[in-house]
Formats: C-alpha cells, sequence, structure tokens
C-alpha cells in the first residue's frame, strides 16, 4: 500500500516545487520595458523642455492678472487696469493705485493696458481683446470682461 501511494506523494511534491516558483516571466519583462519605453519617449521631451513651460506660466500669470483686476474694479466699485507690456516675466499681485503691471518675456502680440470698469466689463482698450503669449491666445469678453 505505501508503494502504491508513493507516486502520487512524488507527484504533488513536484506540483509544489512548480507553484512555488517566484520570478517575472520573459513576455513579463518584455511587456513592462515596451511600456517604459513608450512613456519615456512621450513624457521625456516634456521634461527638458522648459521654454513651453515658462511660456505656458507667463500666459497664466497674465490671465490671473486680468480676472483678479476684473473682480478687483467691481469688488472697488471702480476702473482697474492691467498693463501689460514685454520685459522679465514679473506680473504684481498687489494693487499700486488702481493698477496692476505684467511684465511677460514672451509677449507676442497685445502690448497694452486693460481697463475694466465697476461692473466688470473691458472698457479700454475696444473690446474683445486679443493678446497671444508664447504662442498661447488668450482672449477678454466684450459684455462681461471674461479672460479665456
Amino acid at each position: 500500500m505505501l508503494l502504491a501511494s508513493r507516486p502520487w506523494i512524488t507527484y504533488t511534491f513536484e506540483m509544489k516545487l512548480l507553484t512555488n516558483q517566484r520570478g517575472f516571466t520573459l513576455t513579463e519583462l518584455i511587456t513592462v520595458i515596451v511600456i517604459a519605453g513608450i512613456l519615456s519617449v512621450a513624457a521625456l521631451p516634456r521634461f527638458f523642455d522648459n521654454d513651453v513651460f515658462q511660456q505656458r506660466g507667463a500666459a497664466d500669470q497674465v490671465k490671473s492678472a486680468l480676472r483678479f483686476a476684473q473682480k478687483a474694479a467691481v469688488a472697488k466699485h471702480t476702473p482697474v487696469s492691467v498693463v501689460v507690456a514685454k520685459g522679465t516675466t514679473d506680473c504684481a499681485t498687489t494693487l499700486a493705485g488702481l493698477e496692476l503691471t505684467c511684465t511677460v518675456a514672451v509677449l507676442d502680440a497685445g502690448a497694452a493696458k486693460y481697463t475694466f470698469n465697476a461692473l466688470g466689463q473691458l472698457t479700454s482698450p475696444a473690446a474683445p481683446a486679443h493678446l497671444t503669449i508664447g504662442g498661447t491666445p488668450i482672449r477678454i469678453e466684450a459684455e462681461t470682461g471674461y479672460v479665456h
């Protein structure tokens, strides 16, 4: 009886050895390498192209300054202006009098003084106004003064 049951014991012992093995198959390793390669091709150029990030950051700063001026004009019930000029990228976050100054290094088009009235509407220059900063277009609506 012992001899008859022995092949069964050996078989289960061998199966246990096969199922307890640890590691990755060649297919899994190749799949991970291919996915990592695809991600690196898509992501690495974005990390090394700082100009794109700086341009987008400058455009976001100008949008924020314009939106802040519009809200300040409504809150203070008086016209508030934003001066957008070309220079070292720096947008003021505090009102100097009733004016914000925003200088941008990547100003393509739209250097001007933008004034919002007490209703938040753009009064000068003629609305709708268009700016382009580092390839990013910014538009200010005529009736609402909304900054896109």
